[in-house]
């Protein structure tokens, strides 16, 4: 059996195309939990199980996972999916014949290695035997050079620690409007990103528009207490200022992008069509 886990924050706006596309493609008998917070109780019908879960959104899908613990068989499936993501093709047992966890990695955001809970596959078996946690934690050094960490972080390390295999489904996208967003991964999901916050990336704000990264590049050394911190709020508040600005302009370009395709996607289940396939070039041009 498959059972999938899914975290709906202050917005009811993806529950419905997300179930829907659910059904289309994983097996008849799924069971879907969620994690429902400030939005209407008249929703919580919709699922197999739903609770307004306290945390973070990677501590709702451990706690989430627990409950399916509590019932399901060990052989069972447990798929972690965002709630702005789901399936566009066919997910069955197929997917684990290898591996027995396979995970969307978001390499192009600045090289991230871990997985991510956008969608993410494997058994209630594997999830237990490694003490499966979303939360971060473990570091690594991105493709700017800095030390970071981000959900999935400690799921990488217990994979490492266990040495278990997993396979990366990775952007798939032939057309890109943006290079994090709206992203189809091994042709088989759709994650529209920042589907429940401020629509700003670490590749949007890269250093520029970050305050506390920016911050924390402060080049007056700690042992020049008083200049470090002036530096360091100087920083903060041109960053801030920048991250201002960028929102009002870049930002909210992106803002209505991600309005027209999500109103895309509830009427035409074809949609993602324009990410994967080339665009074409009118004769002669």
């Amino acid at each position: 059996m498959f059972h999938v886990v899914t975290v709906h924050w202050r917005s009811d706006a993806w529950i419905v195309p997300q179930l829907q596309y659910l059904r289309r493609h994983l097996p008849a008998g799924t069971r879907v939990y969620a994690a429902l917070h400030g939005v209407d109780r008249k929703w919580f019908g919709e699922f197999d199980w739903a609770g307004d879960l306290d945390g973070t959104h990677a501590e709702k899908l451990n706690q989430l996972a627990a409950i399916v613990s509590r019932d399901a068989a060990p052989d069972d499936h447990l798929v972690f999916v965002d709630g702005d993501a789901f399936p566009i093709a066919t997910v069955d047992a197929s997917l684990l014949v290898t591996v027995p966890l396979v995970a969307v990695c978001r390499a192009e955001n600045l090289g991230d290695p871990q997985p991510h809970p956008c969608f993410c596959v494997t058994t209630l078996a594997c999830w237990n035997e490694i003490a499966g946690d979303w939360r971060p934690g473990h570091t690594w050094v991105n493709s700017e050079g800095e030390t970071v960490t981000d959900v999935g972080g400690n799921l990488l390390a217990a994979l490492e620690r266990h040495g278990v295999s997993w396979r990366p489904l990775l952007r798939s996208n032939r057309v890109d409007l943006h290079p994090l967003w709206f992203a189809v991964y091994g042709d088989l999901v759709y994650h529209h990103g920042a589907g429940f916050r401020e629509r700003i990336s670490r590749i949007d704000g890269i250093a520029e528009t970050n305050p506390r990264l920016a911050a924390a590049r402060s080049r007056v050394p700690n042992a020049v207490p008083v200049l470090g911190r002036l530096e360091r709020a100087m920083r903060y508040r041109i960053a801030a200022a920048k991250r201002e600005r960028w929102l009002a302009h870049e930002g909210a370009a992106e803002e209505q992008l991600a309005h027209d395709i999500y109103e895309q996607l509830l009427v035409d289940d074809q949609f993602y069509r324009r990410f994967t396939e080339p665009r074409t070039t009118a004769a002669g041009a």
